[in-house]
């Protein structure tokens, strides 16, 4: 699944809503609030510029951090990372005052938009509240962990990201994902055995994406087998030619071709 894909389906992920018969939406009386909240969700992925508007106007009826984080989904389904981060964070906070634990789950998508956003030192701190609750268990935990990772790595602490990762693969280890930044963080931390050992997981779980065939040439290179390198680069362009993994590979590519002599005057 490309990068930009999955960010956008992790943020769809939801927490169960309480056990019981939920109660009807005041402004809604036809519908619960579980139903109200599948339907704007369903309508922040069909149509976000509706979902904005019928977000806005349950919030202001009592949608509560519901509300909030569909607004949320909508702006992340435009690319609207920044403002998507707020609203996911806005909900994290008006559930954490009615004591909720979807808190969590949306502190989580706040660290996963401002990720998105590029704005690592705000995700590192989203995602602190977000392990910190303590209500996070399973995949849920081992994919907020990751991006917890993902942000270290972008702010330069390389071992703290390290052992994110390590705990993120015990907790989520089919997610091929994982297994790839994991692979590359090995890499450039000059560990060419976890490297190559990871890389191997993430193409067994995911050998049609081209963004692994260019990291195993990253690998390979480092170990200087250039025939190795070039051939896994250029599966990358095989499989994906108009696609961001593509051009990283025929930019690597491009540091075995002859320089041009210059024309003679």
């Amino acid at each position: 699944m490309p990068i930009a894909s999955l960010l956008i389906a992790l943020l769809g992920q939801t927490s169960p809503l309480p056990v019981g018969p939920p109660a009807p939406v005041a402004a809604f009386p036809s519908l619960t609030i579980q139903q109200r909240h599948d339907a704007c969700l369903d309508q922040a992925t069909d149509n976000p510029a509706q979902a904005e508007r019928d977000a806005v106007a349950w919030r202001a009826q009592g949608g509560v951090f519901f509300a909030r984080q569909c607004l949320g989904m909508a702006y992340a389904n435009e690319g609207r990372w920044a403002l998507a981060a707020d609203e996911f964070a806005g909900a994290a906070q008006d559930a954490e005052v009615a004591h909720d634990q979807r808190a969590a789950h949306y502190w989580a998508q706040a660290g996963n938009a401002w990720l998105a956003a590029k704005e690592p030192a705000k995700a590192r701190l989203t995602l602190d509240a977000a392990l910190a609750a303590g209500t996070l268990v399973g995949l849920q935990r081992g994919e907020a962990l990751f991006d917890h990772a993902r942000a270290l790595v972008l702010l330069g602490e390389l071992e703290a990201a390290r052992a994110d990762l390590d705990r993120a693969l015990s907790l989520a280890n089919a997610d091929p994902l994982i297994w790839l930044s994991s692979a590359t963080l090995a890499r450039r931390m000059d560990d060419l055995p976890r490297a190559r050992s990871d890389i191997a997981k993430a193409f067994e779980l995911s050998a049609d994406d081209p963004s692994v065939y260019v990291e195993i040439g990253n690998i390979a290179a480092l170990g200087s087998d250039e025939t190795g390198a070039r051939n896994a680069w250029a599966d990358a362009i095989r499989i994906a030619p108009a696609s961001g993994a593509a051009d990283l590979a025929r930019a690597a590519l491009a540091q075995f071709e002859e320089p041009r002599k210059p024309a003679n005057p």
